[in-house]
């Protein structure tokens, strides 16, 4: 691949279906415990990621209204949470969902666009798609590679 929007797209979904991989075959007891010292779990690493698509593309990029914005957090101590009323499989839907939203405004956007005003970004300068999406590609690396971590620890997983 040369252009740089079918690379980068294609990089994007690589680390989405690599996030799904790596949750395959936890138990629903090692999705929702720790390994860390920070104290976040594969699943509440998930439903961020959705949240991380929803605020930069559909409110980011798009301007659009989303209730909530920041889902992923625990309203009394700010850190990422998933509820035990939220079942994996509800959580992995709402990451497909929010994934599926944002590959169709990326599907009528050109790199160059400019995010729109209302929504994560006020007056002055908002981003380009192909920032926002640069963005977001970094984010998914980085959390890829700690849950890496967080699989070998779980059961001595390694690799793709």
């Amino acid at each position: 691949m040369s252009d740089p929007r079918e690379l980068l797209l294609a990089y994007l979904d690589y680390y989405r279906d690599t996030l799904l991989r790596k949750l395959d075959g936890l138990s629903e007891t090692e999705l929702r415990i720790s390994r860390l010292p920070s104290g976040w779990t594969p699943l509440e690493l998930l439903k961020h990621l959705a949240f991380v698509e929803r605020r930069w593309l559909r409110w980011g990029f798009m301007g659009e209204h989303v209730d909530p914005v920041w889902g992923e957090n625990d309203p009394e101590t700010g850190k990422w949470s998933v509820g035990a009323d939220e079942s994996a499989e509800s959580v992995r839907t709402l990451f497909r969902e929010e994934c599926a939203a944002s590959r169709a405004i990326v599907s009528g956007a050109r790199l160059a666009d400019i995010a729109r005003g209302g929504g994560r970004f006020g007056p002055g300068q908002p981003p380009a798609l192909s920032w926002i999406l640069f963005h977001v590609l970094q984010e998914y690396a980085r959390h890829v590679g700690q849950l890496d971590v967080v699989r070998e620890l779980a059961d001595g997983a390694t690799g793709e």
